[in-house]
């Protein structure tokens, strides 16, 4: 643990559980081409901007966005900035910030309405992250010099091209959504989230700084 930040720590609990080995040969190369672009990055000497896209904006684009900037600042990966937006703009569902409180994030409402704000912070000493749902192109988001990084098949198939962004890639998550008002809607949303979470660290996990 020594060379790793450090994170609250019942996140860094959750985090030490992962095992890299049970992610699949197939889902490994679906990722590789999103290290592949990070490492790039690190080697140019360039930031590294990770917009992670969902029809929606609602729940998986946030999750992979809280972990990024999670994983990122746990392996010590610099200038690494990481948003999410949506083909359209809607809410972040309120289980997601459940779910991610529920891991150890301090989530934090700032505004209220049909699209609040959450700050979500990952480390005492990191600034939060600031979600809410939006358009990937959205003003908050960057304009050029970022991956899109897919991560539904509907935002994938629907938008053919996306507006400034670098590299294109597609990493898709099976929709917790379709468990809503389930008795099984805690564990899938916690499920989805760690299975992207593990994910996330094992890309993070191969750079080289």
């Amino acid at each position: 643990m020594s060379n790793k930040e450090t994170l609250f720590t019942a996140i860094e609990k959750v985090v030490s559980g992962f095992n890299f080995e049970e992610i699949t040969t197939e889902r490994k190369d679906i990722l590789h081409p999103l290290i592949d672009f990070i490492q790039s990055k690190i080697d140019h000497k360039e930031d590294i901007r990770l917009n992670f896209i969902c029809t929606h904006n609602s729940r998986r684009s946030h999750l992979s966005q809280i972990w990024a900037q999670t994983a990122s600042h746990y392996y010590g990966v610099k200038n690494v900035y990481c948003y999410s937006g949506g083909t359209e703009a809607t809410a972040m569902f309120p289980k997601v910030a459940q779910t991610l409180a529920n891991t150890g994030f301090k989530v934090q409402k700032l505004s209220e309405g049909n699209n609040p704000v959450h700050a979500i912070k990952f480390a005492k000493n990191h600034a939060p992250n600031i979600c809410f749902s939006k358009k990937y192109d959205d003003e908050f988001n960057p304009e050029s010099s970022y991956a899109a990084i897919m991560t539904c098949s509907q935002a994938d198939e629907g938008c053919p091209f996306i507006a400034g962004a670098e590299k294109r890639i597609a990493v898709t998550y099976e929709d917790p959504k379709a468990f809503d008002n389930t008795h099984l809607q805690d564990f899938k949303y916690q499920e989805r989230s760690l299975q992207i979470a593990c994910e996330i660290f094992y890309v993070f996990s191969l750079i080289k700084i």
